[in-house]
């Protein structure tokens, strides 16, 4: 009975004594390191529980220090607590009652590196009662990195066609949230969007996204992206345009469009005057020693030149085919009484004509006949 009464007494004692802080149930998660812009801000998340159950902020109270020196408070809701070097530039982004004690701190000097911790005070209890337990997170610092210069922003710029929307993007990356930057484009105008992206661990991304219809005086042109950040604090970064010209084929289409009916039309002329005239053609080709029979030993193009020169001459010579002003109402006509007999066509001589036939002699009777007439 001793032993068990001892053994009693101890847990009785040990469960008064314990106390939550030793009980581990105080967590806290901050991020270990974090990048700071000189003259900007940054934005620390930070997250915390405790074994006061759920109290709501005002009985809450979320301190900021050093991690070496837990008096060196940066943050503390009375500001008169807080390094002077710090009452102005800190401030508390989170809900102590959400769990939450995110810290901003603007203005950043080039020695806020920390390491800085969180301690969590319960100011009442959950049942009303005042309570002095207090816990700091010195397991869980964070170490802010100083950067000197803005990040430039990155670009991804490709070939563009005229005439169709083109769309180039401009990203940055940040760690403060509360102050965006902000990004702006110069050069050449048109729509923007924007997104911003968490990317975890503190770091954010925001992106820029430039659409137009690029022309043919955009070649060769300069677009910038320009940064700004919270303290007004720039970067830019400038690329290129080059856009490529629509294809045209106008200047092939018409041409052969133009050429095709041509020599669809000749064609088509040829085929219809060798039907019409078939018969006198197979005259010429039955004589012996005639033009026609001289021409076939000509090379093809030659041939068929001097053939269609041929057939036109014997069109023009042609009694059916003569121009006669007869048909015109004149006073005085110019040719023989219609009471004469007409004369029988004399083929032989056109062939004897045709014997001595030239194209330099063809030009030349075909002008005399044509408009000698007139």
């Amino acid at each position: 009975m001793d032993k068990e009464r001892k053994m009693m007494m101890f847990c009785l004692l040990l469960a008064g004594v314990c106390s939550p802080v030793f009980c581990g149930e105080w967590k806290a998660s901050v991020v270990k390191e974090l990048d700071a812009l000189v003259s900007s801000c940054v934005v620390i998340p930070c997250s915390f529980t405790h074994p006061g159950g759920n109290l709501p902020t005002s009985r809450l109270r979320g301190i900021w220090h050093r991690k070496d020196k837990r008096d060196k408070i940066i943050y503390h809701e009375e500001k008169s607590k807080a390094l002077d070097n710090f009452k102005v530039r800190t401030r508390l982004l989170g809900e102590l009652g959400h769990n939450n004690c995110t810290l901003e701190i603007t203005k950043i000097k080039n020695h806020d590196n920390g390491p800085f911790c969180f301690r969590i005070e319960l100011v009442v209890s959950e049942d009303n009662n005042p309570t002095k337990e207090k816990f700091s997170y010195v397991d869980e610092c964070v170490t802010l990195n100083m950067l000197p210069k803005p990040p430039t922003p990155e670009l991804n710029p490709k070939t563009a066609i005229e005439g169709q929307p083109y769309t180039v993007t401009c990203s940055v990356f940040h760690t403060c949230p509360s102050h965006v930057p902000k990004l702006s484009w110069t050069g050449r105008t048109g729509q923007v969007s924007e997104e911003h992206k968490d990317i975890r661990s503190g770091n954010w991304e925001i992106q820029s996204i430039f659409t137009f219809v690029p022309e043919e005086k955009d070649d060769h042109s300069q677009i910038t992206c320009t940064a700004e950040f919270f303290g007004q604090i720039t970067s830019s970064k400038t690329f290129t345009l080059y856009v490529k010209r629509t294809q045209n084929y106008n200047h092939i289409i018409i041409p052969s469009a133009v050429a095709a009916g041509t020599a669809l039309i000749f064609g088509l002329l040829c085929i219809f005057m060798a039907k019409k005239y078939k018969k006198r053609i197979a005259e010429l080709q039955n004589q012996d020693g005639s033009v026609w029979n001289r021409l076939s030993r000509m090379s093809p193009v030659n041939c068929w030149f001097y053939k269609l020169c041929v057939v036109t001459y014997i069109l023009i010579h042609s009694p059916n085919n003569a121009t006669s002003c007869a048909d015109q109402k004149v006073s005085k006509p110019r040719f023989p009484s219609p009471k004469s007999q007409p004369k029988s066509y004399n083929y032989k001589e056109v062939f004897l004509n045709l014997s001595t036939f030239t194209p330099s002699n063809y030009i030349h009777d075909t002008y005399l006949n044509v408009y000698g007439n007139i």
